[in-house]
């Protein structure tokens, strides 16, 4: 007969009362695969070799104590993320202060009350999905921008570079970092849509004929139809870039002639941040312009193709893109 994988979530409990841990063992072991440490060292052992879900940790223990328990456990690489409750009789405000202040992200004082240890270890066990949930997605994001670059002549470098610009300018025109740090994610998206364009045509050595250009400028409705519809956050932004990158401030650009404010402001900055490395970056059909030439365009361009205020917070940027230029080069 074959045997069933046991995937529930597995929990390491920590506690020198052997009594104390027979009722945690009664509160969780129907729900829970349970690990079991009667000192610190023994549960660090057992955290770095089994890497459990949630730890629920005693803090008077003799030898080492729960605080540095869980001090150690978040300086250790390997075991800094998993998520540490405070299980422990000390109930004064202090004692929760310190307990925090170690780490920890809840803090449940003996005698325990069952339903309420079984609530908080779904609600933090919640916390941790999303959390792997949430850096799933940016891998799945991350690893579609590369699949568009091995259709194109541009290295990963540009993307990463021109992503990091992109973060730049956005906190320089007044956005905010957490918006900031979506658009850095979302960057990489932005051609993704050439997945979708024969290689005839991409990487062709000489100039489109006009019918050809008319099938690279749909990449970027390809790719809004790949990353899909978003009601917010990062992948919204990457459909918003994906879709207006080409657009100019002067309704001149593509798929949809958008014009200035018309253009989200997302797609703005990436245009901004892709034309930049660009220019200064060595293609097969040209050689790279010196960072003050592109600059120079950058600034001629300023009402036709670029939104002139993003402009006019991009110029002062200049050493550290070339900082970022240095640290991601080709």
């Amino acid at each position: 007969m074959t045997s069933v994988p046991d995937h529930r979530p597995r929990l390491l409990l920590v506690d020198d009362e052997p009594t104390d841990l027979q009722v945690l063992r009664h509160t969780l072991g129907q729900d829970y695969r349970l690990l079991f440490a009667t000192d610190g060292a023994r549960a660090l052992q057992l955290a770095r070799e089994q890497r459990p879900a949630l730890i629920l940790l005693d803090v008077m223990m003799p030898g080492m104590d729960g605080y540095a328990v869980c001090a150690a456990l978040k300086a250790d690489a390997h075991t800094a993320a998993i998520p540490v409750i405070f299980v422990t009789a000390l109930a004064d405000t202090a004692d929760e202060t310190r307990g925090f202040d170690a780490g920890c992200v809840d803090y449940l004082t003996k005698p325990l009350s069952p339903p309420v240890v079984r609530a908080r270890v779904r609600t933090h066990l919640s916390l941790v999905r999303m959390d792997e949930l949430a850096a799933t997605r940016l891998q799945i994001v991350q690893r579609l921008g590369r699949a568009a670059e091995y259709k194109d002549n541009e290295t990963g470098m540009h993307v990463i570079r021109m992503s990091h610009f992109a973060r730049l300018l956005a906190l320089a025109a007044g956005c905010g970092p957490d918006w900031a740090d979506d658009l850095l994610n979302a960057a990489p998206m932005h051609d993704v849509g050439k997945i979708g364009i024969p290689d005839a045509i991409l990487q062709k050595p000489g100039k489109l004929s006009a019918e050809e250009w008319d099938v690279m400028r749909r990449h970027p409705e390809i790719g809004a139809e790949i990353i899909g519809e978003h009601a917010a956050g990062m992948l919204s932004l990457a459909r918003s870039v994906a879709l207006a990158h080409h657009e100019k401030w002067d309704g001149s650009g593509y798929p949809h002639r958008l014009a200035g404010a018309q253009i989200p402001l997302e797609a703005r900055i990436v245009a901004l941040a892709d034309v930049f490395d660009a220019l200064t970056s060595v293609r097969p059909y040209k050689a790279a312009w010196s960072a003050q030439d592109a600059m120079a365009h950058i600034q001629s361009q300023a009402g036709l193709h670029f939104d002139p205020a993003l402009v006019a917070c991009f110029v002062p940027l200049l050493p550290q893109l070339l900082e970022i230029r240095e640290r991601w080069q080709d």
